[in-house]
């Protein structure tokens, strides 16, 4: 029997027809007595506990406080520790102080290091405790509804929500990462990213015209920076109108055709706001609409009519309506007919709204004027739960804004990578600025509209981990810096490009398992506790440690070596002392990197584009551990095909070491492209002794036989996909058949032995 790792408590009124988040669907288990929880529940007063079935160790045990009225629901809870990372999406340290409140309310803010606790643009009413000996769980709070959420010393949690239920959902792990893969599996997994996404992109507004933009591109290329994709922000369309492009911006379809003749894609900003001033016939985008019911009303069931960039007032698309992905695919693919844009980037879908509410006010009403207004909407500055954004009695299709604000960029993720599925039939990219839980099944995510200066790289790290999603460096054009600014990007970007094949296999267990991709030092040391506050160094899945200078003019780091072996990347020396914080050098052209030993890194000769670079041969880094043994995987696709890993169109190998035989086993053989790879060197720090590892590459360590009558059609079990070895002939075994009977034999190729 299966052991059941989460738990979920439901608390609502039954009396009573209220609002739920609509997905993910709730999980129904029909024998959970083998779980790794125990829920107990108060028999005079309400409460419940969930426990950990093995100690008895109490994760969250509620108590006095509860409160479950129409629009005020409060629930506090005992917490077993101190260590609580998550509930964002705000600007604080990666560990949560146990003295904050934090406001959970979708806003078109800009994350300011110097206001960690204001509400930002996405919604994650989750997070992680580390406890005291290292186990992990997580909590997770289904509701969309405008909430703040309170830590306090105790250590405890209090939660306060104006509308919806209580649906918690409790990951029992016992490792970090399983939680996050439990969480996954509840939300949906991080989808996997075209392999050209993993490259450098570039973008600003502001270049105001394709020559502008193409210059920007072309100095990159002459000094030699590798670049992947250029953006563009709302300066090419015209009149700030989504799906137009303006003549003043110059040939754009002419700046696409350039980029994808050097292998190069391009991204285009789109917002979800649609003029609605034009006449009937001058603005598809509208006219389409209106014919499909898909916007926006206010509560009298007109247009909700509010202004952002363009010129004229604009309305809204209602993402939850059935129409709205016809209607969104019908836009996005008639625009790719005339610019061939490879992603889009879309911004300002919290939504932000120029005007408070609408162009006409609000009603007057409970849901514009709730009787408890969450921490940071509450502030000295006057305001509201319509500031910036749209009237809560607004109607969508599932409900009222007043239940949906919180979903609206999740909803346009959703339809948009729907939209470009269907105009592309490959892999895409969408970058979402607003998120909820379930958002990175659909896309990315970019930490907002900082001011790029050091302390906005510095919180970008914790945000980063936060997010366990991928980030996308929105920098100054770095070609336009000194000489030795140009050969510092040059050489970083060449490193990150040389490590792609490394990154895409994290993603590629990210889409398949949810395990993380950027993870916090705790994630793999959870019982190293100088860990647990550690957000100015990172790991890119368990091998590859990444200490940045994180302060301007400063040229070393102080970086934390957990007990076990280190390698410097660059030149393979050994980290003497462990356990312990080390200076190291960091001048201006070198990132501290280093390797963790029993990795194996699988790494490709990089080019300026990753396109060039898939053509060029493999290297193999070994850092053995203590025990001299060492592994890693490789992952390989064609980088942008649909569903390759449900239709066995990859190739996955594992990388083994020990004793002292270096072995490649192939666990799946399904991309013809891997025929092609050439292993040009195995590299191998701190190997002891004089006698260096066997290598034995492209061993298979199973075999199939198949016995079926050719002559007639019989049923067969239709999964899993049966694999398919390209070339057997370096196996641990031996297939022999009889010449005149039925019979075959499976060998082991070394001994003989028949098995």
């Amino acid at each position: 029997m299966d052991t059941i790792v989460s738990a979920t408590v439901y608390i609502s009124d039954p009396s009573t027809n209220r609002y739920e988040v609509p997905w993910p669907p709730r999980p129904i288990v029909s024998n959970a007595s083998n779980t790794l929880y125990k829920v107990t529940t108060g028999s005079e007063t309400f409460n419940f506990t969930v426990s950990r079935a093995d100690t008895g160790l109490p994760i969250f045990s509620t108590g006095t406080g509860f409160i479950f009225e129409d629009q005020f629901l409060q629930i506090s809870a005992l917490l077993p520790t101190s260590n609580i990372y998550g509930l964002g999406e705000h600007t604080t340290r990666l560990r949560l102080p146990t003295n904050i409140t934090l406001t959970m309310f979708s806003h078109d803010t800009p994350p300011l290091p110097s206001e960690p606790t204001e509400n930002l643009n996405g919604v994650h009413p989750f997070y992680l405790g580390l406890e005291q000996d290292g186990r992990a769980h997580g909590v997770f709070l289904l509701n969309s509804n405008a909430m703040e959420v309170q830590l306090q010393p105790y250590p405890s949690i209090t939660y306060r929500t104006i509308g919806g239920v209580l649906d918690f959902y409790f990951f029992l792990g016992p490792g970090p990462d399983q939680v996050i893969q439990q969480y996954t599996e509840l939300i949906g997994r991080p989808y996997l990213p075209p392999y050209w996404s993993l490259g450098f992109h570039l973008s600003r507004w502001g270049y105001m015209t394709a020559n502008n933009t193409l210059a920007v591109v072309e100095r990159m290329r002459q000094k030699g920076i590798p670049q992947d994709t250029q953006w563009n922000h709302i300066d090419y369309m015209n009149m700030d109108l989504d799906f137009t492009y303006s003549a003043g911006f110059g040939d754009i379809q002419g700046l696409v055709s350039d980029l994808h003749s050097h292998s190069q894609r391009y991204v285009l900003i789109v917002d979800p706001a649609i003029s609605n001033q034009q006449l009937p016939g001058q603005y598809p985008p509208f006219d389409s609409g209106l014919s499909l019911n898909i916007f926006i009303t206010n509560s009298s069931g007109q247009l909700l009519i509010g202004k952002v960039w363009p010129n004229s007032t604009t309305v809204w698309p209602d993402f939850t309506h059935p129409n709205v992905d016809q209607y969104w695919t019908s836009q996005i693919s008639q625009f790719h007919s005339n610019v061939s844009f490879d992603g889009l980037w879309i911004d300002m879908n919290e939504p932000s709204n120029f005007v408070d509410g609408s162009m006409d006010g609000c009603p007057i009403s409970s849901l514009e004027v709730p009787p408890f207004v969450p921490n940071t909407i509450r502030s000295p500055l006057g305001h509201k739960v319509t500031s910036g954004t749209l009237c809560m009695t607004a109607n969508q299709y599932l409900s009222t804004h007043y239940n949906l604000h919180n979903l609206y960029g999740l909803t346009e993720a959703n339809s948009t990578m729907n939209a470009l599925t269907a105009t592309l039939n490959k892999r895409s990219l969408v970058i979402s600025r607003s998120t909820y839980p379930g958002s990175g099944a659909h896309g990315g995510h970019w930490l907002g509209d900082n001011a790029s200066k050091w302390p906005d790289l510095a919180i970008s790290i914790p945000g980063i981990l936060q997010f366990s999603l991928f980030g996308i460096p929105l920098n100054q054009d770095p070609a336009v810096f000194d000489d030795a600014s140009i050969d510092s990007s040059r050489d970083a970007l060449m490193l990150r490009y040389s490590l792609l094949p490394y990154l895409y296999t994290l993603f590629y267990f990210a889409h398949t398992t949810g395990s993380t991709v950027a993870r916090p030092l705790f994630f793999e040391f959870p019982t190293d506790s100088n860990t647990w506050d550690l957000d100015t160094q990172f790991l890119w899945g368990s091998s590859l440690l990444i200490s940045p200078v994180l302060t301007e003019n400063v040229t070393s780091v102080d970086a934390y070596f957990p007990l076990v072996r280190w390698f410097n990347f660059t030149d393979g020396q050994e980290v003497s002392f462990t356990g312990q914080s080390l200076l190291l050098n960091a001048p201006y052209n070198y990132i501290p990197l280093h390797v963790r030993g029993g990795s194996v890194i699988p790494m490709q000769t990089p080019s300026t584009t990753t396109t060039q670079s898939r053509l060029n041969s493999f290297q193999l880094l070994i850092a053995p551990d203590g025990n001299q043994t060492a592994s890693g995987y490789l992952y390989l696709d064609d980088g942008e095909s649909l569903t390759t890993d449900q239709t066995n169109n990859y190739t996955l190998l594992q990388f083994a070491l020990y004793n002292n035989v270096f072995s490649s086993i192939v666990l799946s053989s399904g991309y013809s492209g891997a025929d092609r790879a050439v292993l040009e060197s195995v590299k191998a720090f701190g190997i002891q002794g004089s006698k260096r590892p066997h290598l034995q590459v492209g061993v298979s360590k199973s075999v199939q036989n198949r016995i079926s009558d050719p002559s007639t059609n019989r049923y067969e079990v239709p999964w899993p996909p049966r694999p398919i070895v390209s070339n057997g002939s370096n196996t641990l075994y031996k297939v022999t058949t009889g010449s005149e009977t039925f019979n075959f034999t499976v060998s082991r190729a070394d001994t003989g032995l028949p098995m």
